[in-house]
Parts: structure tokens; sequence; C-alpha cells
């Protein structure tokens, strides 16, 4: 059995649009202590069940899609049975599609006996999407390009966070097709968070928290501002959406503190988690 993390974004800038129509970003990914659980035994086709009856289990699945993937790229017809246990919330901006892809890769290598390293799947893994890669190493990381440009940061772990969904979905490519046309910018926010990091200062880092990506959709979900309004509210220091959202982020002194303020926000129509960043690997094997 294998449980990987879900991320946030403790910033994510959007600098400009490519000519590819992906766009250009630079973003700060942290790993968090909030799981999706994977069990992988060898069969003769790779097959999913999932507890979830909202996700596919066919090739729309990342899942699925990493094994077919691994399989063709090692040159292996070996299958496997795979079974996901989702706690991760779908079309988050918390990563847990992609997470449960690396998750995949990284299991089947071993299942399979293939050997591969962690860099050798990486390089597998921006074929599936930008942010895989990322969950198939340590500690926080500095994105940029589309978001497959990964500098690993040695500062970082360790911060209580308080994790608010709304328990509805939110597609990616809606959010960034608000981005305004000619759009342009740098990522000065993204060079302060990587600087407060380094200080390990929580009321500093909570001070650089920022998402672009927000500022841009917020107008059209409400519940983005009333999550973030009740997380200041209830005693954050700062608060930021994850990713392309609709997550919303609070950041607080410690795991109590971050205890404290769940308790104040939670409502029955959201989810919400008192977490703490890791600088450990995103993915372990667990019995």
């Amino acid at each position: 059995m294998l449980r990987t993390s879900a991320k946030v974004n403790l910033t994510l800038e959007v600098l400009s649009k490519r000519s590819d129509g992906y766009h250009e970003i630079a973003t700060v990914m942290q790993a968090i202590d909030l799981f999706d659980r994977l069990t992988l035994e060898t069969a003769p086709a790779i097959s999913l069940e999932v507890d979830d009856p909202a996700l596919p289990t066919d090739d729309r699945n990342l899942i699925v899609r990493a094994g077919k993937l691994l399989q063709q790229a090692a040159g292996v017809d070996i299958g496997a049975r795979i079974a996901l246990r989702k706690r991760i919330p779908i079309a988050a901006g918390l990563g847990g599609g992609s997470s449960d892809a690396a998750a995949a890769l990284w299991g089947l290598s071993r299942l399979w006996g293939l050997g591969w390293t962690n860099r050798r799947l990486a390089e597998l893994a921006v074929q599936l999407g930008m942010d895989v890669s990322f969950f198939l190493s340590t500690g926080p990381a500095l994105a940029t390009g589309r978001g497959e440009k990964l500098e690993r940061l040695t500062a970082g772990g360790g911060f209580a966070l308080v994790i608010v969904n709304p328990r509805t979905p939110l597609s990616t490519a809606e959010v960034y097709g608000r981005v305004p046309t000619g759009w342009q910018a740098e990522a000065s926010g993204t060079r302060r968070l990587v600087e407060a990091l380094r200080t390990r200062n929580v009321t500093r880092v909570a001070g650089s928290l920022m998402n672009h990506l927000e500022d841009f959709v917020a107008p059209t979900q409400p519940v983005i501002g009333r999550m973030k309004a009740a997380l200041l509210a209830a005693g954050a220091l700062g608060a930021v959406m994850s990713g392309s959202g609709p997550t919303m982020v609070g950041m607080a002194r410690s795991l109590d503190h971050a205890r404290q303020i769940r308790r104040r926000v939670n409502r029955a129509d959201w989810a919400c988690w008192a977490v703490r960043t890791h600088s450990g690997a995103a993915i372990r094997a667990i019995s």
C-alpha cells in the first residue's frame, strides 16, 4: 500500500501566455499531510477500483494512463490491479490526481521489478501533467516554465495550515481561461515567498502568500472570498487559494492553532482539515 500526499501552492504567479497555449508560471509547491492511498497487486492487465463514484476507472483516470505509459516505456506486458482510497478532494487545486499518478508510476516500477529511479520516472511524469513529477521527490519546490521545471528548496517543512474546500470542483482549464488577454507579470511575489521560507518566520511566510488565479476567478466564485474571510476572521495569519482552486489555505502559528481555526470555520457545506506541511517523501510505502 502507498500513501501519497496532497500539495498546496503557497504562491502562483501567471507570468505570460506561451505560444503552445500553456501559461508561463512561477509557483512554490509544498506537500502536506493529507493523503490518498493506493494498493497495487500484480495482475494480467491494468485495472482500477475506486471508492469515489465520481472518478472514472478507464483511460480518463491519470492512474490508468500512468500505468499504461510505464508499460509502454519499459516494454513490459505485465499488469496490475490498483485500488484507490480517495481522501484528497477532486479538482480542488491540491494535486490529488497528479499525486495518484506519481504514486502509480513509483509503485508499479517496484511491483514490476523495473528499478527505475525517481529521476527517470519524473521524465515520464511530465507527459501526464505539469506537477506530477513534483510528487516523486522530497521537500518544497519552486516550479517554473509550465510548472514542469523544478528547483528543490531546502526550507519550508513544518508549517501548520487549515485547508478549506467548498465540496465543489473547479476546472483548471476554466480558471486559466480567465487570465486576461496579454497578461504579463514578474515573479516578484514568488521570490519574496522563497526568501520568507528561508527565514522560517511564519508571519513573514503568511504575509507572502499570493495567487494570481485567485484574483481572476474569485469574482465568479463568491465562495472563495467567503472561505478566505472566514479563515482570517478565525485567526489565520494569512490565506490564499491553492493552485487553480477552489480550495483555500490558511496559515496558523501552530498545529493547535490550526485546529482552533478549523473548529471556528467548519460548516456542513465545507470540508476542513488542520494539517502540517512536510519535507519528506510525498509517496511512501506503508504496511
